[in-house]
């Protein structure tokens, strides 16, 4: 680094005081962000990224977390020694932040063009108009259409990326010298993650700003960092520049968040983890040739040709209200005449940004949703046209594991209770502890401990919450699982865990899946085939090798285009 720091961490320490004692977040860490560059924060959640940003941003929770040593000099003045009002003119005029959920980050009661235009007024002395046409002008810069029209929005009137955008918009209005990303990309479509990161790199070029840009994934790390800080619980553990990181990196952390993701044109039998390389103490491991064998999928022992799940023709589609009485007017067609079959013991990728239908058409098989018309036949019968007792025992044989691990699992209930009620609702077991039994031995076939199992589900990680829903979904032995986006929001490292469970389950049990995702580079890793989903219909599908080197529709060459290569920022320049 040759620039001279615009930020600089020197020896940070931040404690939590709880009733169980004290817990380092951060454990005396340094490093310095230059003028007008990036610097990558990059580790597994827990690690201590986002608590090292909001004590930049002087947003840690008092007085349970505590800051015993460090210093954070920002253009040369220490930010610990900033009194609240000194540090409400700096936050949002010289240092600014996009936090990782936009829904929760933005007030739902007013219009986002609102909320810009009060960032604009707080700390510039500008009229009402001016603060709005401001704020327009911003979502325009940002790539929001029709921002005049859009100014007038609520935030649950725009979807994920626009929400995401407005974050920006306001995060910029101020011109700020520095501007924290808190996984700004996690959740969203590869495709608009690469518009969102384009935007950001854009935008740091225009108003030469510097960057702190957290995330779990080192493959987006690579596409808009200059350097790369690895923090390990609590810890820095490597600093180098992207290039470095990517190409000779050091710690055996560093190298199993590299060698965790799934990477296109490579079918690996298995992902490799962080556990791979290195123990619970940090001890490096060696890595075995044999461990990273690769094979194509074609070349696997055939699988039976019996199909399990033929569907044909389905249409699901949504009433649109309107009139003066919200009568219906019109139907939306979420799930458009789509047909295609599944073998037994076969995964079925389906892919596609949010909003092309693929819940909808998951959620249709098991008529969790009423389909409009067409035809779902399990095993030989036609599921749309059985009565609500033979579909309540069907679905003895046909489960779904959720999105959202945390909404899905009742936080009044242990997960002894969770993974034990359709064990009661089906009448299976002879009695409670053969239920019990039961749930231990499943519980700790997906890696979890029987001695947790009184705990409740906020007292597990998003990863372990993750393989509590798969161990419910297989509590009844099914024969068809749905997984939709199971591993969207989860650290690589752990979804790297997770798609290995699922292939060990699938070999184990003989199941069966349909797996929703936006990200191919996951599907290509763990499907057989893919069927990939633009605007309800599904308009290519072959085999997940194939769609990867020979893609028919330009949709499937911009989605495959737009996953992270993790090359270094260099790559991303000529796109601005």
């Amino acid at each position: 680094m040759t620039s001279s720091p615009l930020l600089s961490v020197r020896n940070l320490v931040v404690d939590f005081h709880t009733s169980e004692g004290v817990t380092r977040a951060v454990n005396n860490i340094s490093f310095d962000i230059p003028a007008g560059k990036t610097i990558g924060i990059v580790g597994e959640s827990g690690s201590g990224k986002s608590v090292t940003s909001l004590a930049v941003m002087g947003l840690l929770q008092k007085p349970a977390a505590k800051i015993p040593q460090g210093e954070i000099l920002f253009n040369g003045q220490d930010l610990l020694k900033f009194n609240d009002a000194q540090m409400r003119d700096i936050r949002g005029n010289q240092i600014s932040m996009i936090f990782q959920e936009p829904m929760t980050s933005l007030n739902p009661v007013f219009k986002v063009g609102d909320q810009i235009a009060e960032t604009i007024r707080i700390h510039r002395q500008v009229s009402k108009k001016e603060a709005w046409d401001r704020a327009v002008d911003l979502m325009n810069q940002v790539g929001i259409p029709n921002p005049s029209a859009s100014a007038h929005k609520y935030p649950h009137e725009m979807s994920g990326g626009q929400k995401q955008r407005v974050m920006i918009a306001m995060a910029i209005a101020c011109e700020p010298k520095l501007l924290i990303c808190d996984e700004p990309t996690t959740a969203l479509d590869v495709t608009i993650q690469k518009q969102v990161l384009d935007l950001l790199h854009g935008l740091q070029q225009k108003h030469h700003m510097s960057m702190m840009f957290i995330t779990h994934d080192l493959g987006v790390i690579g596409d808009i960092a200059d350097d790369v800080v690895v923090m390990y619980r609590s810890n820095v553990v490597e600093k180098n520049n992207a290039k470095e990181i990517f190409y000779t990196a050091k710690h055996p952390y560093t190298k199993g968040l590299l060698a965790c993701r799934p990477k296109l044109g490579a079918n690996p039998r298995r992902l490799l983890t962080v556990s791979d390389f290195m123990d619970d103490n940090g001890v490096e491991k060696h890595v075995s040739a044999e461990r990273v064998q690769v094979f194509e999928k074609e070349d696997e022992p055939n699988r039976s040709d019996e199909i399990l799940l033929e569907v044909k023709n389905l249409v699901t589609q949504f009433p649109i209200k309107g009139g003066l009485f919200g009568r219906t007017v019109d139907h939306f067609k979420a799930v458009n005449d789509v047909s295609f079959t599944l073998k037994k013991g076969q995964t079925l990728g389906l892919v596609g940004e949010s909003g092309c239908g693929k819940t909808t058409l998951g959620r249709s098989i098991l008529r969790l949703i009423e389909p409009a018309s067409g035809n779902i036949i399990y095993n030989g019968k036609d599921i749309t046209q059985v009565g609500a007792e033979e579909l309540r025992l069907l679905r003895r044989k046909m489960q779904i594991i959720f999105q959202d691990p945390y909404s899905s699992l009742n936080p009044r209930m242990t997960v002894a209770e969770i993974l034990t009620e359709p064990l009661n609702i089906h009448n299976v077991g002879s009695g409670r502890q053969e239920r019990l039994d039961m749930a231990k031995q499943l519980f700790e076939k997906v890696g979890l401990k029987a001695a947790q199992l009184n705990r409740y589900p906020h007292e597990f990680s998003g990863g372990q919450r993750q393989r509590i829903c798969i161990a419910r979904a297989l509590m009844l032995r099914p024969e068809f699982v749905i997984c939709d986006e199971s591993v969207s929001a989860l650290d690589v490292s752990v979804q790297a865990q997770v798609l290995n469970l699922l292939l060990d389950l699938q070999e184990e049990f003989g199941l069966t899946y349909v797996f929703i995702s936006h990200d191919l580079g996951v599907v290509n890793f763990i499907a057989d085939e893919v069927g990939v989903m633009n605007k309800g219909k599904i308009i290519e599908m072959d085999k997940a090798s194939q769609i990867y080197k020979n893609p028919k529709e330009e949709y499937t060459r911009a989605l495959l285009s737009a996953i992270p290569k993790g090359e270094g920022k260099a790559n991303l320049a000529a796109l601005v």
